[in-house]
């Protein structure tokens, strides 16, 4: 039996040492996927460093919004947003789909999180999407 593992593990090793010659698709590798924090609440990173700025300076504060408005605006972007990526359109600015289920209890803090990452990327970059509302549409 240990000749046997043996054999195959010699076998199979020239094919996990050789070289990929087809490409992954990028969109089957590019989901922004929600996760839990240590104290068991859903958290969204964003790494771009204006983000905190952002929030902190233009966005609109948190009690300006209710968790079920920012659910049912956060279900159309995230659905207009997944199209674009999907479409290829905005490439150099929508790189990853987002994997969001409006049935899941998020949270208002990962909610509108999220929501102001759709606000974040009309500021910074001008997309314009329809879901936003239109106070939060920022001119750059």
């Amino acid at each position: 039996m240990k000749n046997i593992i043996l054999l195959l593990i010699f076998s199979l090793l020239p094919f996990s040492c050789s070289a990929q010659t087809d490409s992954k698709n990028d969109k089957e590798k590019s989901v922004m996927e929600p996760s839990k924090n240590e104290d068991g609440e859903w958290d969204l990173t964003v790494i771009d460093t204006q983000f905190n700025y952002f929030l902190s300076a233009i966005a609109k504060p948190i009690s300006q919004y209710s968790e079920s408005y920012l659910k049912t605006k956060n279900t159309l972007l995230v659905s207009e947003w997944n199209s674009y990526y999907f479409s290829g359109k905005y490439k150099n600015i929508v790189e990853s789909s987002i994997d969001y289920d409006p049935k899941e209890n998020y949270g208002i803090k990962f909610e509108y999180k999220l929501y102001q990452v759709f606000a974040y990327v009309n500021w910074k970059y001008g997309l314009r999407m329809n879901g936003l509302s239109g106070s939060d549409v920022y001119r750059r």
